[in-house]
């Protein structure tokens, strides 16, 4: 048997998306070597479609540590959003409640950034693995091996390793059952998504609430369009035709004032909704990041940006502990993460129960949920609160919850 071909880093990174990809660039500018490794191609992540509205800080993120400033030339900025119920459309004014706004620019475009810019400064990134394995996560030298594009067996040492492997993790599954901790919620329903070649219907997203069930206008480009409308996690795409999707998310934004405009549906499918954590975010030299930690439901814009500020925190909590030579600082890690976690977890929750039709929901549910987004548009504080959330809560104020 073949000895697999042998890498020495400091940090492995199994999950090589934007989480794993913007921890390498920030260990890298600190002078910090580190391998990233992700079972899919470059070729399969670039084409996979995913939303991005980018929180403040966010942005400043992939601008101020030279990842690009493609966020700014082709992102689109929004000072708020548009939630419809009752008839008509309020709209939430970021920049007027809190100076800020949030950034339209597609999770694709994030991972293209961050996958040229390691290539640009010789990262070791590998992508399309297969047989990705973890080993002596306790240990003072974790291990990922795996085999690589090429077929040739690898073996990667590190000081730490880093699960950054979505939602699905590999990594997450090695932590013992006594040394973590789950919380979850699954939702009873989901989000049926379209892609379609159309102007826009709106300026800004505009979330709505309607007797028919929930239903998301949100923009790509000026020529593609994302939308959303609530249905049964079982629905298959199939059963649904274009003249039928036009139909139900027609009826359900027209009840409050708007018009659609339609174009060709390139891409179909449905989002099931989900809410995780699993503590702490550490175990051994093995430290987890993103989804692999942590998903919310998409209501609240929060998946990609949580990533983020994972990173952010983990980078600097690893220069600490490899320049002072001390991992027992890494605990700080789920403490500063945990609690941005967990106020994003609140958020998602809430917009998705306050916006959602609820099954079994009682005529007194639908009016009381009518009435609380009447409270909350009508008054400056709920407004403001919304705003807040929604931009990103400034890192400097995360405090962990426990």
């Amino acid at each position: 048997m073949t000895s697999p071909v042998r890498t020495r880093t400091t940090v492995g990174i199994v999950g090589a998306g934007p989480a794993g990809l913007m921890l390498a660039h920030l260990l890298a500018l600190a002078g910090i070597d580190s391998v990233a490794v992700d079972l899919r191609s470059r070729r399969e992540i670039e084409e996979t479609h995913r939303a991005g509205i980018l929180e403040q800080d966010s942005v400043r993120l992939l601008v101020d540590t030279g990842v690009s400033d493609r966020v700014l030339r082709d992102g689109y900025e929004h000072e708020g959003i548009e939630l419809a119920f009752g008839g008509a459309g309020h709209r939430i004014d970021f920049r007027g409640l809190v100076g800020a706004s949030a950034q339209l620019y597609p999770q694709t475009d994030v991972f293209i950034d961050l996958a040229d810019a390691r290539e640009r400064d010789g990262g070791d990134v590998r992508f399309g693995v297969t047989d990705v394995a973890v080993h002596d996560l306790t240990g003072p030298q974790p291990g990922i091996t795996f085999t690589d594009a090429d077929g040739v067996a690898q073996e990667v040492r590190c000081d730490y390793l880093v699960g950054a492997d979505g939602s699905r993790s590999l990594c997450r599954r090695m932590v013992p059952e006594d040394s973590r901790r789950q919380f979850f919620r699954e939702y009873p329903f989901a989000w049926f998504g379209i892609l379609v070649e159309a102007p826009p219907s709106a300026p800004e997203l505009v979330y709505n609430h309607s007797e028919r069930g929930f239903a998301l206008l949100s923009q790509r480009t000026d020529t593609l369009q994302r939308m959303y409308f609530q249905c049964d996690p079982a629905t298959d795409v199939a059963d649904w035709s274009d003249d039928r999707i036009w139909e139900e998310l027609g009826a359900r934004v027209g009840a409050n004032g708007y018009t659609l405009r339609e174009g060709p549906i390139t891409s179909k499918s449905v989002l099931p909704f989900r809410s995780f954590v699993q503590e702490p975010m550490r175990h051994g030299n093995l430290l987890l990041a993103g989804d692999a930690a942590h998903t919310v439901p998409p209501t609240g814009a929060k998946g990609l940006n949580l990533a983020l500020a994972d990173v952010r925190v983990l980078a600097e909590e690893l220069e600490r502990a490899i320049r002072k030579d001390d991992a027992s600082t890494l605990d700080d890690y789920t403490t500063r993460a945990l609690g941005r976690v967990w106020k994003a977890q609140h958020f998602s929750y809430w917009m998705t129960t306050m916006l959602h039709a609820l099954p079994d929901a009682t005529p007194f549910d639908v009016r009381r949920q009518l009435g609380e987004l009447a409270l909350v548009t009508g008054s400056e504080a709920g407004s403001t609160y919304l705003a807040e959330a929604y931009t990103g809560w400034p890192a400097t104020t995360a405090r962990s919850t426990r």
